[in-house]
């Protein structure tokens, strides 16, 4: 353990309402629960925000009892860089490394992005339409047509006919499509046929992690971007030949550290680069700014699908997202 000094932890967790539901293949929920950890030195705080990851077994009591049991470490002089070694990846360290960050740069009296990256500018973030019938899933993207990107959640059956039907109502928005491991080895040259007829530009994860070894196989008509198949920086390369992009998002990177580690990786394996994200509140999104200003494309409309955010939340003008302010993080 470095020689770093006495920090002080709480842990919160808090319910944000979602804007009606979200719903993907694997479920809908109408609420983000997330995970909150601050640390203080007793004149500075720095604060982050995770959200569980029930893909990988991740419940909220665990990863708060996670990050709680760091209390004595982060008394003794833990500091981030022993945290990438003492944690796992996973939605606690990234709540506890993105909390690092924040305080450092409060200490420092500076932007966070002056402790090393550049100066973050406003980004296109995609615009998430919920997994629903074909008719309803239109209507939505019609309503959402001020969004440059559209991202179109599918994994079920009728799929070619919910991307025909967007497609249709929105006939200049840019698409990309997120299947969350929902199609299969049967299915899945159809539905990517019928994407690339609609002009989708990206489809994520269309097949389960551990059974993507069948896009190898394939030929790809359009781009196929590992999401749940990455999980941190040591899976990249087993991507090569079956993916042809990866989408990084904070929760399963382990934090801001790992996630801009694993950008750097990409980019040296040449896949193309998308930064994610969870439904969470402006405070989770803010550090993925940072990682997104390295991205091909980008999806950070967390914010957006709640019922409300924080009072010092993001600025979201249109398809923008702006970085955020000193009052929020970094």
């Amino acid at each position: 353990m470095r020689n770093g000094s006495a920090l002080f932890l709480s842990v919160r967790i808090e319910h944000w309402p979602i804007a009606g539901a979200f719903t993907i293949s694997r479920g809908s929920k109408r609420e983000a629960l997330v995970v909150v950890a601050e640390l203080s030195d007793g004149t500075h705080r720095g604060r982050g925000e995770c959200v569980p990851y029930a893909r990988y077994g991740e419940t909220v009591a665990q990863v708060a009892a996670a990050i709680e049991a760091k209390g004595p470490e982060l008394a003794a002089g833990l500091d981030r860089h022993d945290l990438q070694q003492t944690l796992p990846a996973g939605a606690a360290r990234n709540a506890l490394d993105c909390a690092f960050w924040d305080l450092a740069a409060k200490r420092a009296g500076q932007r966070v992005h002056e402790l090393g990256e550049p100066a973050p500018v406003a980004l296109t973030t995609a615009y998430t339409i919920s997994l629903a019938a074909p008719e309803i899933m239109a209507e939505n993207a019609a309503r959402a047509s001020g969004y440059a990107l559209l991202k179109l959640k599918l994994g079920s059956d009728r799929d070619p006919a919910r991307v025909a039907a967007v497609r249709q109502a929105v006939p200049h928005a840019r698409l990309i499509a997120d299947a969350n491991e929902g199609w299969t080895p049967a299915n899945i040259e159809e539905n990517l046929a019928a994407c690339a007829r609609a002009g989708v530009t990206l489809v994520e994860q269309p097949l389960p992690a551990d059974g993507d070894h069948v896009l190898a196989q394939l030929r790809r008509p359009i781009p196929v971007c590992a999401d749940e198949s990455a999980r941190g920086d040591g899976s990249l390369a087993a991507l090569l030949g079956r993916y042809d992009a990866v989408n990084i998002k904070l929760d399963k990177a382990g934090g801001l550290t790992a996630a801009l580690l694993m950008a750097r990786q990409a980019e040296q394996l040449g896949l193309t680069l998308m930064v994610g994200c969870m439904v969470a509140t402006s405070l989770a999104i803010a550090p993925a700014m940072l990682v997104a200003q390295h991205a091909n494309l980008v999806d950070l409309d967390g914010p957006l699908l709640l019922a409300r955010d924080r009072a010092e939340g993001l600025h979201y003008e249109g398809s923008l997202v702006h970085p955020p302010a000193s009052t929020l993080w970094g």
